[in-house]
């Protein structure tokens, strides 16, 4: 393997956590040789068999030299999918020809690609890089030399995108697709000749984004088979593909990619000018989607900024009380909040100037003295009386034509003259206009003061079309992305400590571009448990449980009219950053103690979830759900059932992730109230109380699980001993 800043020619393997890479550097532009399980230490001779195996034939009525599949394909490599790179200067110089123009550099698990185009007069950085936890990280920086020739035009960037090869072995695709209140829902789809094309031009991934792209040998699971997988890390536009032709890709048979979706003229480079990707994450697991998301889980985990202390429950007003936003009233609830056990008061929307529904005022982020006459300090100042700390949500992305905002500055509305339609009865806010910044940046930032907010509810509650700015007349996706990530990042380095949570209509915007910058995710504006099983469960296929936030609501869910038990709605929050959005004013003691043992129990597994391996169980039954978190010394399994399904019993069910030679307690938790059975008599062991087994057993035969009524959870705690 090369050493540490080596300029070489020799093959590039890079290994970590259980992945190789191995990149042919001796052409104009690299190529992958392999991306997949780790191949171990590799000598001379056997990088050279990958090299003289990397040709293909030449079929017949085809190109005369083999097809090769580069880091950044185009038609000159006879690539006839979607290219890396594309663009144009007024017309011309739309055929890029990229060539290395100085010799790879490796530094550790990093790869330096620097290349030129003779064509488009262009350079490309390409940065390529290994992560510790085995995520294959790829980002291109499109510069224009300030010495063009032609200086008077300027370079439109049509798209920029990693691409990365993928073998014929795999053959079903993975993706999401949603709405609103029922984000992520998994879809899955072989392989076919042509482009599995995901494009999203929402302004946000909206609650239908792919979030990842899978792909994967026949009938990979959540425990099994092996799978290949893209996340962009970005808050915009996107573009993904899965691509399979005839010809192959190279040695290989597919391709997996995207980027960032650019709007004609979006990006367009005068000399000097630079553009740069977002960040394509490229991860691969020869133990199914639990692996992957182990992987992703472990990269937000190491990062510097995640979060470290314990998530606070919290108790957020939204549903307990919409808009009534009397003093009393929310004194109270704070009350009932701090005694069972509740640690942050979220104020949500109504509290700015005019705001008395949600079609009006957006953008006025001052407090409305009609209806905080001394403002929010009464208020922040009882909820931290009772120990809890303050938050407030806000919208700062968005602006309603019935504010002084945009009476005052119609020029910083994101959109053309006249605006088009409204979505939920407002516009978009150009963050990046400058004095609209400032702006924000001032006004938020003096409410944190003035009230020592420790969190923001940040929301994004319409879709961005017709992003044209008043000021340039052009696309504004891409700027106003950069401008929101500016902006939260300002704030955060202004008010060290202060946490934001992710909230675009509930979960329209999770990505690791929002969670560089976030503290967590509002996975879904549905809290019925129910539909969450399956948001949470696709949700934490990305983003580790204490970055995902879920609610206990009210007995008859607001989004869905479908009512349940108090005993599910908290099993089904238990394994996440939790809450309550509730009016616990109008419970009873008994609904309220249950309440706070919850939270008591919850507070005893945190260290577990915030630390822990989310596994889930193979699903035998539609109607049956089992996801855990797992440690070597802990364990907590919730077994959900939402529908009624064939078979009578749920026989044994095995309990993944466990250390074979660790034996454990296993009970069943009984602070969350007791679930309905369905069957004449008891589970014998559930009757008879905790049982002790190794993770061999446990994990290798399973447990007989009672058989649930709908609409019902069992909770199981298993302890080392």
């Amino acid at each position: 393997m090369p050493t540490d800043q080596q300029s070489s020619l020799a093959p590039v393997h890079l290994r970590a956590a259980g992945v190789s890479l191995v990149l042919d550097v001796d052409g104009p532009v690299p190529t992958v040789l392999h991306w997949g399980a780790d191949l171990g230490e590799l000598d001379a001779a056997d990088l050279q068999v990958l090299l003289d195996t990397e040709p293909t034939e030449i079929p017949h009525n085809a190109p005369d030299v083999p097809r090769r599949l580069t880091l950044i394909p185009t038609e000159r490599d006879l690539w006839s999918g979607t290219p890396g790179f594309a663009g144009h200067l007024d017309g011309t110089r739309a055929t890029p020809r990229p060539a290395l123009r100085e010799p790879v550099r490796v530094s550790g698990n990093s790869v330096e690609i620097d290349l030129a185009d003779e064509i488009t007069g262009l350079e490309i950085d390409l940065r390529v890089a290994l992560t510790p936890v085995g995520i294959v990280t790829v980002q291109h920086t499109v510069r224009r030399p300030a010495d063009d020739a032609d200086a008077d035009g300027l370079f439109d960037v049509g798209g920029v995108r990693a691409l990365m090869p993928i073998p014929a072995r795999a053959t079903e695709i993975l993706d999401f697709t949603g709405r609103w209140a029922r984000e992520r829902a998994p879809q899955r789809r072989p392989i076919v000749d042509g482009a599995h094309q995901r494009d999203v031009r929402r302004g946000k991934p909206g609650p239908g984004s792919p979030t990842l792209s899978v792909v994967g040998t026949p009938g990979f699971a959540n425990r099994q088979g092996e799978v290949w997988a893209l996340h962009l890390a970005w808050s915009g536009d996107t573009s993904w593909t899965v691509e399979r032709y005839p010809e192959g890709a190279g040695v290989f048979r597919s391709v997996l990619g995207g980027g960032e979706l650019l709007r004609a003229g979006e990006v367009r480079l005068a000399p000097g000018s630079s553009y740069e990707s977002p960040v394509a994450m490229f991860a691969y697991s020869d133990r199914g989607t639990d692996g992957l998301a182990d992987r992703f889980h472990q990269h937000l985990r190491a990062r510097a900024s995640h979060p470290s202390r314990p998530r606070p429950v919290i108790v957020n007003t939204w549903e307990a009380v919409y808009f009534d936003h009397r003093l009393e009233v929310l004194t109270e609830l704070a009350d009932r909040a701090a005694e069972v056990g509740v640690e942050r008061f979220v104020l949500d929307d109504g509290w700015f100037l005019g705001r008395r529904s949600d079609t009006t005022a957006l953008g006025d982020w001052t407090v409305d003295p009609a209806t905080w006459p001394s403002g929010l300090g009464e208020l922040a100042a009882h909820v931290r009386s009772r120990g809890l700390e303050f938050g407030l949500w806000f919208e700062p992305e968005m602006i309603s034509l019935d504010s002084e905002l945009a009476r005052e500055h119609p020029d910083w509305i994101l959109a053309p003259t006249p605006v088009g339609p409204p979505s939920r009865s407002q516009y978009v806010l150009n963050v990046a206009h400058p004095e609209a910044f400032e702006y924000l940046l001032g006004a938020i930032s003096a409410l944190v003061a003035e009230y020592d907010i420790a969190y923001l509810k940040w929301d994004h509650n319409r879709e961005i079309h017709e992003a044209v700015s008043r000021v340039t007349g052009r696309p504004g996706v891409s700027a106003q992305t950069h401008a929101v990530y500016a902006l939260m990042d300002a704030l955060r380095e202004r008010h060290p400590g202060l946490e934001i949570e992710s909230c675009s209509s509930g979960g329209g915007r999770v990505d690791l571009g929002i969670l560089d910058r976030t503290d967590r995710v509002w996975a879904s504006d549905c809290i019925d448990p129910v539909e969450r099983v399956m948001i949470d469960r696709w949700t934490m296929q990305l983003l580790p449980p204490e970055l995902v936030g879920m609610h206990v609501g009210a007995p008859r869910a607001h989004t869905t009219g479908r009512e349940t038990d108090l005993p599910f709605r908290m099993a089904s929050a238990l394994l996440g950053h939790v809450g309550i959005e509730w009016n616990l004013i109008e419970r009873s003691p008994e609904e309220l103690a249950v309440v706070k043992s919850w939270i008591d129990f919850h507070k005893t597994i945190r260290p577990l979830i915030a630390t822990g391996t989310v596994v889930h169980g193979e699903a035998v039954d539609p109607g049956l759900s089992l996801t855990g978190v797992v440690s070597p010394e802990r364990a907590v399994f919730v077994w959900s059932r939402t529908v009624t399904s064939e078979p009578t019993q749920a026989g044994r069910v095995l309990l993944p992730g466990l250390t074979a030679t660790t034996k454990y307690r296993v009970r069943v938790v009984t602070e969350l109230g007791e679930p309905r059975f369905s069957a004449r008599s008891e589970t014998p062991w559930v009757a008879g109380g905790p049982v002790v087994a190794s993770g061999a057993v446990l994990g290798g035969v399973g447990l007989v699980l009672p058989t649930l009524e709908p609409q019902q959870a069992l909770v199981l705690e298993l302890t080392a001993v």
